[in-house]
């Protein structure tokens, strides 16, 4: 049948007569009936698809590539920094008898490449070693602290998207004015003002001046341990037992060291969508759609902000990442029972295991969320597959 609709299409076409360029129109009639078409679209979905599993398969070999070299790292840098592992853990009473057995006990008389690859194998195994502060297993303390840093630091990046982006886009389409000066002098404070100190004013100020607040801790002792953790949120877990009393104690323990980690996070996000909008509304796209009669608001939150949210992924991935690790000052001031509190506290007491198993936890983190962030570009930008 396709060679006789081929072979009349193709006898008119050489007669010049009315059916002139009926090959073309066959063919494109043939091709929904499995022609050419369904064979295209098909490869088409192949080659998305194998493309997928190759991204898969890298992705899953960087991070294994890199979660080794951070391993490697820590490890290194935990057998040259001057502190004895085995004196922290024997005392310096012990005899030496007593030194020599824990060092052969724990390892160290082992060649240094020898002990890289037990201490690979264990971690692989989930064996963080033991911590000497706590005498419990690392894994197990990192679970019961690292939720607390987690909800901190969620509740801070999610102030400083929901209130950093607007500001940055502000900023930037009133270039120039009142509004964008004030914007950038407010994202130079959250650069320029110590963390410590403004935990400080913020305790003296809203918990024992104004009492709108809780003070340190997570939550009141009398609420302390009422809750048994679930995801080890304590928003969550206390909303999962229908306990409000907890959650609206556990909030307002939470809601000042949130905002002033919300804050550094907010003013490095709006200075730097406020850069990435500057870049934007200058190019040549952006004029067109305004002498068309294009809205504003839609020049600058479509045409102007479409661009800038796969750089701007990349921006809030870092700044939430370093949330996570970098809120040692605000847990001290609040003693806050996070990851960066049982960091200073292994520092404090030379606790080695616990000091490298928190380094692995925090690299880790960063390695997960730029993965993450790799995977939201090809979701906002298709060209990048």
């Amino acid at each position: 049948m396709k060679q006789k609709i081929f072979a009349f299409a193709k006898n008119n076409i050489y007669a010049g007569g009315e059916f002139a360029g009926t090959l073309s129109a066959a063919r494109r009639a043939l091709r929904p009936c499995g022609g050419q078409d369904i064979l295209t679209s098909t490869a088409r979905s192949g080659r998305a698809i194998l493309r997928w599993g190759q991204g898969l398969a890298g992705f899953a070999i960087v991070s294994m590539l890199t979660f080794l070299g951070l391993l490697a790292i820590t490890f290194f840098i935990g057998r040259v920094v001057p502190i004895d592992p085995v004196l922290s853990v024997v005392g310096d009473r012990a005899t030496q008898e007593q030194y020599d057995a824990a060092r052969v006990a724990m390892g160290l008389d082992r060649p240094l490449v020898m002990q890289f690859f037990s201490y690979v194998g264990d971690v692989f195994q989930g064996d963080l070693g033991r911590s000497v502060s706590t005498n419990r297993p690392v894994v197990s303390d990192l679970a019961r602290v690292f939720p607390a840093t987690l909800e901190m630091a969620t509740l801070g990046i999610l102030i400083g998207v929901i209130l950093g982006v607007p500001m940055g886009v502000w900023a930037a389409a009133r270039q120039g004015t009142w509004v964008d000066q004030i914007i950038r002098v407010f994202a130079l404070l959250g650069y320029s003002v110590p963390a410590f100190w403004l935990g400080l004013v913020g305790l003296a100020v809203f918990y024992a001046g104004l009492g709108w607040v809780a003070g340190p801790g997570r939550v009141d002792i009398f609420y302390d341990g009422l809750i048994d953790p679930v995801t080890g949120l304590l928003l969550v877990d206390s909303l999962l037992v229908g306990d409000t009393e907890v959650f609206w104690n556990a909030l307002s323990h939470l809601v000042l060291p949130a905002a002033i980690l919300g804050f550094f996070s907010l003013a490095y996000i709006a200075r730097m969508t406020r850069s990435f909008m500057l870049d934007q509304l200058s190019q040549e796209f952006i004029t067109t759609a305004r002498v068309k009669g294009v809205p504003e608001w839609k020049v600058i939150w479509v045409h102007g902000f479409k661009p800038i949210r796969v750089p701007l992924i990349t921006v809030i991935g870092l700044s939430y990442a370093a949330l996570l690790e970098g809120s040692v000052m605000i847990e001290t001031v609040f003693s806050w029972p996070g990851i960066g509190n049982y960091l200073t506290v292994a520092l404090l007491n030379a606790d080695m295991n616990a000091v490298l198993g928190s380094t692995l936890v925090i690299g880790a983190v960063f390695i997960f969320i730029n993965k993450i962030s790799d995977v939201l570009y090809r979701v906002l930008d298709p060209r990048s597959l």
